[in-house]
């Protein structure tokens, strides 16, 4: 087996573990998903209850997948992931036992659906940081492959293995066995002995890692870029769980199989286009160029479920419907992904998944009620208008840019080489100037990568930021930055990225005569009304330079290591 191939992260006996457990799992998950849609389908006429389960399956991720991201980074995750399909297996066999009870109704359907929906808010950003830590480097790449089709492998099997259970033993039974699988991954996560390398820098508490994404998210014009795109293509998309089966069941009177091989359908488009359409089509398109093709058509597969009365033909507008979505939410996920840096990918996921889905229970709602109020074929066309119109912001909301980014970490190192005394982690708040002698040629230059600047810093941790030009002397500039912490300006360096140091590089060199702008430290002077302490010694990792000594020359490679100081 080549370095290359897919099934590489198969060597690894953890993952192969995971991999098969989650199979197995998700095939059930998908099972449940045919049996519980059916049900409400027996015991209601609404086609707003029908398509709300797909609203409220998602509602769960919009509430709490942010803070779920940011626990995922205190705690445990292998815990946390043990107890999240504890929680799983309890709210499925719930479902079991009520319908066994013979009192479920719609209401008790989507009060366990929504608490499914919630183990798998929690689930999700703590199951994408354990795959880093399960597969090694060279098996990453495979492993996340992989990941993707273990998703398509059970939405092909999983609703095909639904309907036919169904007719023949009955929903406790599909409720039942996606509850004892569950367990499944219980075993393979027991069987895990991770290793945590633990970073020297202390780590942020609960509220510190949730706010630092909502930091991020509003200083990063990228990420807004693709999570503008992320909500508007799930509002659409939300179309096709909520009013798919209401189209099924409704206008084609499909049978409890039928409606499985609906959903297998969807999964075998979106293995055909992960596996072959994609590959072919990065290779002569760009990025965006996709998005827009994959919103064309999804346009054509909302008029085809307008038309399409015929149940083969309806399987094929199915599979159509999971080509497209998996266009599009690859090309979105991939610009994402290059959009983050390692040191928030966590929380920038977890923020990813809480806006799409978030977009899907909003749009899950608006054409469910519409299709309620006004009929099917309204919602329907309605969302195709809407959808060709929302082609206007395809250009000037591009993902083009991620492709340019490196977001590989460059941490700063030659820094706080003195010091008069070392700063407690909590101590702060922690101001730092810089003072800068701008040519006049420059001064544009200048102000635009400042402009940068501003943004890297209060997106790594800077509560508040300015650019000052003294009055005295025109191009002499002091820039100024205040940091809660001085663990958080530890973090700061850290958290640097290779495109952001570009731009710090790029910036140092315009100070007049190649020469290093003066950096200075200050620590609050209120810690002096605290008791008195005892003062640690001396640590290069903590050290800082005294306030008042502007800063020696530079060593030659010091700007290739990284601007000191910042």
């Amino acid at each position: 087996m080549s370095d290359t191939s897919i099934w590489r992260g198969l060597h690894n006996p953890v993952y192969r573990r995971l991999w098969i457990a989650s199979i197995i799992s998700g095939c059930c998950v998908s099972a449940q998903d045919t049996a519980a849609t059916w049900i409400m389908n027996t015991l209601t006429g609404s086609s707003f209850l029908i398509s709300a389960m797909s609203t409220v399956a998602a509602l769960p991720f919009f509430f709490f997948t942010l803070p779920a991201g940011a626990l995922a980074d205190l705690i445990d995750r292998r815990k946390l992931l043990i107890w999240i399909n504890v929680w799983l297996s309890a709210a499925a066999a719930t479902l079991g036992v009520l319908e066994v009870a013979q009192v479920l109704n719609p209401a008790l359907i989507l009060t366990c659906v929504f608490a499914i929906g919630a183990g798998f808010a929690f689930y999700a950003p703590a199951w994408s940081a354990v795959i880093p830590e399960v597969a090694t480097k060279e098996e990453l790449p495979s492993a996340l492959t992989l990941g993707g089709v273990q998703i398509n492998i059970s939405g092909i099997i999983g609703p095909a293995l639904g309907g036919l259970v169904l007719p023949l033993f009955g929903a406790p039974v599909v409720f039942a066995l996606n509850s004892a699988c569950f367990f499944l991954i219980v075993i393979a996560l027991g069987l895990w002995r991770p290793t945590f390398s633990q970073s020297k820098v202390p780590l942020e508490n609960f509220l510190d890692s949730f706010a630092s994404a909502i930091r991020y998210v509003r200083y990063a014009p990228g990420m807004q870029v693709v999570l503008a795109r992320d909500v508007l293509f799930a509002v659409f998309i939300a179309a096709i769980p909520a009013l798919l089966p209401v189209v099924g069941l409704r206008e084609l009177h499909l049978s409890s199989t039928h409606l499985g091989m609906l959903f297998t359908s969807m999964g075998i488009g979106s293995v055909v286009c992960a596996m072959v359409i994609i590959p072919r089509a990065r290779a002569h398109y760009s990025a965006n160029t996709l998005t827009i093709l994959a919103t064309g058509l999804l346009g054509a597969v909302f008029l085809l479920m307008v038309w399409v009365r015929d149940t083969n033909a309806f399987l094929l507008v199915a599979a159509l419907a999971g080509v497209s979505w998996t266009l599009m939410a690859s090309e979105l996920w991939v610009a994402g992904q290059r959009a983050m840096p390692v040191w928030a990918r966590g929380r920038m996921n977890a923020t990813h998944m809480m806006v799409s889905q978030g977009g899907m229970a909003l749009g899950g709602l608006v054409w469910g009620a519409l299709a309620s109020s006004a009929g099917i074929q309204f919602a329907l066309l309605a969302a195709t208008l809407l959808l060709f119109l929302s082609l206007g912001l395809a250009v000037p909301l591009s993902i083009n840019f991620a492709k340019e980014l490196n977001t590989d970490p460059a941490p700063l190192t030659t820094v706080h080489h003195r010091m008069l005394q070392a700063p407690e982690p909590d101590d702060g708040p922690v101001a730092v100037s810089m003072e800068f002698e701008i040519s006049e040629e420059d001064r544009a230059q200048f102000l635009e990568l400042m402009r940068e600047v501003r943004l890297i810093y209060l997106r790594n941790g800077a509560s508040n930021w300015r650019l000052d030009e003294d009055l005295g002397k025109r191009n002499r500039f002091r820039m100024e930055m205040i940091i809660a912490s001085w663990s958080e300006h530890l973090h700061q360096h850290e958290r640097m990225t290779r495109s952001e140091l570009d731009i710090w590089e790029r910036t140092w060199k315009l100070n007049a005569g190649n020469r290093r702008p003066v950096v200075k430290h200050y620590l609050s002077i209120t810690r002096e009304l605290l008791p008195r302490r005892t003062l640690l010694p001396v640590s290069p990792a903590l050290a800082v330079r005294p306030a008042e000594a502007e800063m020696p020359p530079a060593e030659p490679e010091a700007i290739a290591k990284g601007p000191p100081g910042a």
